[in-house]
């Protein structure tokens, strides 16, 4: 995908996760939704634009492309405290190059070249680039969804099982 395409993705991914992170249920928790869509906008809008720093230096999508630079980013907030939601825009901006566009990305670089994709995408000049896209991140967003309300009630079920309950 192209630059504008990881920063639509970002802001459709950073309103949707505001919301299902914060729903304003009532009038008086839409402030607080806001602010949870702005908190995570920032952030996850960097770090879908980080990978793309290669086109300066390297060889685009396998220098910052990568495993390693998604796991450096993800570990990086547990040990200095911020940068939390910057992981997410690095996967998302991942996810939309396998997804979305036809040439896909070299996870495991530098140990391989080899370049991952899946049949789903469309050449980045593509007219229906923006609709790939849109529809990159709803599937995004359902996926957060389940983990943030299926996920914890799955884990509560198997704990009851557990010590049978």
């Amino acid at each position: 995908m192209n630059k504008k395409g990881h920063v639509l993705n970002a802001v459709l991914l950073s309103i949707g996760l505001g919301y299902i992170l914060e729903p304003a249920t009532e009038l008086a928790a839409v402030p607080a939704t806001l602010e949870t869509m702005v908190m995570i906008a920032v952030p996850v809008t960097l770090g879908a634009m980080v990978p793309d720093i290669d086109t300066a230096f390297g060889k685009h999508r396998k220098t910052l492309h990568n495993l390693p630079l998604l796991l450096a980013f993800f570990v990086f907030p547990l040990h200095f405290g911020n940068l939390e939601f910057v992981w997410i825009g690095v996967l998302t901006h991942y996810v939309l190059d396998m997804a979305g566009s036809r040439r896909g990305i070299a996870l495991f670089y530098p140990l391989s070249s080899t370049e991952y994709d899946l049949p789903t995408g469309v050449p980045v000049s593509s007219r229906y680039a923006t609709i790939v896209t849109v529809l990159v991140t709803g599937v995004e967003l359902i996926l957060a969804a389940a983990i943030v309300f299926d996920v914890p009630r799955w884990g509560l079920e198997v704990g009851r099982q557990a010590i049978g309950m």
